[in-house]
């Protein structure tokens, strides 16, 4: 999972070799640091490259960030499209959505936390490229949790609410877990997953409605 630290530099490599192995390099130090204590010197030294070299391959610091969250936000959002395919949501959509991000982010976990990271500087290119992935993961938990509630036959706006945010918090919640026990696969996660939404079904009861 981690990136190698390197003294070798990188002589030689491609340049598009080189860039890439400067992103991997860039992406674990702000998913592992966050934003606010990531130090380019510390990607350089990672990468076995110079401060000035990645300067010159990436910009500044936020312009290096944003070289990273693009790929990991667009990955996501492929992935969590791909699961809900073009039937839209099913029963099954949760734990394929999970897989989805599961497997998005296996060899690289890492990487959630560069897309959710909180100590962004409010109001800079990195912060908006954030909250615009942030907006579009939102869009389709929306839409996803409002039509699993739809086919249960419930069409309140304020379940649909709750239900978004129930789902997005655990999303969050299950993946800062599976990045605390890499010894488990994405296929095992999901399975974890599986389980624990069986349990939580059979605990639910039906409650009457307030009069």
């Amino acid at each position: 999972m981690a990136t190698p630290r390197s003294k070798a530099g990188t002589k030689g490599v491609p340049r598009h070799l080189r860039r890439q192995q400067m992103l991997e390099a860039a992406t674990e130090e702000f998913g592992s640091r966050g934003y606010a204590t990531a130090s380019l010197a510390a990607v350089a030294e990672r990468v076995g490259v110079t401060k000035t070299l990645l300067h010159q391959h990436f910009g500044t610091k936020e312009d290096l960030y944003v070289a990273c969250v693009t790929p990991v936000g667009d990955g996501l959002l492929d992935a969590i499209r791909t699961a809900v395919g073009e039937e839209g949501a099913t029963p099954d959509t949760p734990l394929r959505v999970l897989r989805g991000i599961f497997v998005a982010l296996e060899g690289r976990r890492e990487a959630w936390f560069v897309l959710y990271d909180r100590s962004l500087p409010p109001g800079g290119a990195g912060a908006r490229t954030a909250a615009s992935y942030w907006a579009a993961v939102d869009t389709l938990a929306a839409d996803g949790t409002a039509a699993l509630l739809r086919a249960a036959g419930s069409d309140d706006p304020l379940d649909a609410d709750a239900l978004r945010h129930v789902w997005t918090d655990l999303v969050g919640t299950l993946v800062r877990w599976w990045v605390k026990h890499p010894e488990e696969t994405p296929e095992a996660m999901t399975w974890r997953c599986a389980r624990l939404f069986t349990v939580a079904a059979a605990l639910a009861v039906d409650p009457a409605p307030p009069n």
